[in-house]
């Protein structure tokens, strides 16, 4: 499918602020949440002023009801929250004000593709993220697109039109990356997979990167979001999946490394669906799955050090901790991992060693959001819909068990004075009075 956009719109591109930037306003939101884990992709953020935590939904700030079930994390950028949505059986978009829940409003983008898993999954698992002057979404549909900041589609594609639909044992939930001129996308299934960059202003596919993998069943499923880094000679990211590590440089596709061997005793059924970070000059790698007993394990490749090839080592492994679904946070150069069933453990990324590890109130629930830091506090929800509030860094101290009835799929997100909880049905504004 060609993109479409009109010289109107396209002039309206001009200039551009890198993801990472912070941007302020005049308000109380000193900081944006930019992108599913936030401004540098950490997941963590000080927000200048203090945060709740404890509380119940009659406590909320405002609430709003939200027009279909979602999994998306909302991005929030200079008094404004953008959200993915079902709306009418279409994939949307959506703009709420920040200070009161007024919905601006509401844009579709096509017909929606129907969950496979409909306890925990929807259309939209795929965060929006901005450069802070537009934003690019994706959807399980295959639409990808980019709006300016009042709703009209600047230019969009249909890649399941394009590439044929994509084979996932579940639903799709890889969020777009922005980089300099580059929107990055990736589809990683069992059919042709890829990654992929478009130029922001006029959606035009400036290069394809094949990403194809011989792997053990369900193994080149990924649901990974790529982390961009700087490189030498420019911008890259790297892309977690099918059991291989790659960094691509973002101008031209071009692939800078790879590193395998992350599975050796080449074990099926494990999708890569937490997303991996970097700290320091240290990338951290979630392997397998923690709902199994000895089948995840955490890796620590050095950009620093290299092997024969030029490819990162590994300079450290643990098979004792790791996590399924829940994608890693960093926050003043530890790493903190929510396990499946609610362990927690905070990490030095340089070895791998933890700093202490423990455990919030057990139930038979899991976790599936990614947990979010603020202010040295970890925000953890789980399935059920019960979010618990930590301290964090030198010890852990359980600060709040906040029940939300009903469930939480989706991170929570602390951005200025207001903490924001997307439901199964709601989404909830908490601040402190």
């Amino acid at each position: 499918m060609r993109a479409t956009c009109p010289p109107i719109l396209r002039r309206a591109f001009h200039g551009t602020l890198i993801i990472g930037a912070i941007g302020l306003s005049a308000g109380r939101l000193e900081a944006n949440w930019p992108a599913w884990r936030g401004a540098d992709a950490t997941g963590s953020q000080d927000t200048g002023h203090e945060l709740p935590t404890s509380w119940s939904p009659e406590d909320a700030t405002w609430s709003i009801e939200l027009p279909g079930k979602g999994g998306s994390t909302p991005i929030v950028w200079e008094e404004t929250i953008y959200m993915t949505s079902p709306i009418d059986d279409q994939d949307g978009v959506m703009a709420i004000d920040i200070e009161n829940g007024a919905v601006l409003w509401k844009r579709t983008i096509g017909p929606l593709s129907p969950a496979r898993h409909r306890k925990l999954g929807s259309s939209c698992n795929a965060s929006p993220t901005t450069d802070g002057q537009h934003l690019y979404v994706a959807f399980r549909s295959g639409h990808i697109a980019a709006l300016d900041f009042g709703g009209e589609v600047l230019w969009r594609h249909d890649l399941a039109e394009e590439f044929g639909p994509e084979e996932l044992y579940w639903d799709a939930g890889s969020s777009p990356v922005v980089s300099g001129n580059t929107v990055l996308f990736t589809r990683l299934h069992a059919g042709e997979s890829w990654v992929a960059g478009y130029d922001k202003m006029t959606g035009e596919r400036l290069w394809l990167t094949p990403r194809n993998f011989q792997v053990p069943a369900e193994n080149d499923n990924g649901y990974t979001t790529p982390f961009v880094y700087d490189s030498p000679g420019g911008k890259a990211a790297f892309v977690w999946a099918a059991d291989h590590l790659n960094a691509y440089r973002i101008e031209s596709g071009e692939r800078l490394w790879e590193v395998s061997g992350f599975n050796p005793r080449e074990k099926g059924y494990w999708p890569a669906i937490s997303s991996p970070l970097l700290v320091g000059s240290t990338i951290v790698v979630p392997v397998g799955r923690d709902d199994r007993r000895l089948e995840a394990s955490i890796h620590g490749l050095s950009l620093e050090k290299r092997d024969a090839n030029g490819d990162p080592l590994t300079v450290w492994t643990r098979e004792d901790v790791g996590v399924f679904v829940p994608s890693l946070a960093a926050y003043k150069g530890r790493v903190y991992l929510l396990r499946n069933r609610g362990g927690i453990v905070c990490l030095d990324p340089k070895t791998g060693e933890s700093f202490w590890e423990a455990e919030l109130p057990r139930e038979r629930f899991s976790y599936y959001a990614s947990p979010t830091i603020a202010n040295g506090v970890l925000y953890a929800a789980r399935e059920d819909g019960t979010v618990f509030a930590m301290k964090v860094g030198e010890e852990f101290e359980l600060l709040g068990e906040n029940p939300m009835g009903e469930p939480v799929i989706a991170s929570p997100v602390p951005v200025g004075d207001a903490l924001l909880i997307r439901g199964d049905k709601n989404l909830f504004c908490f601040r402190v009075d």
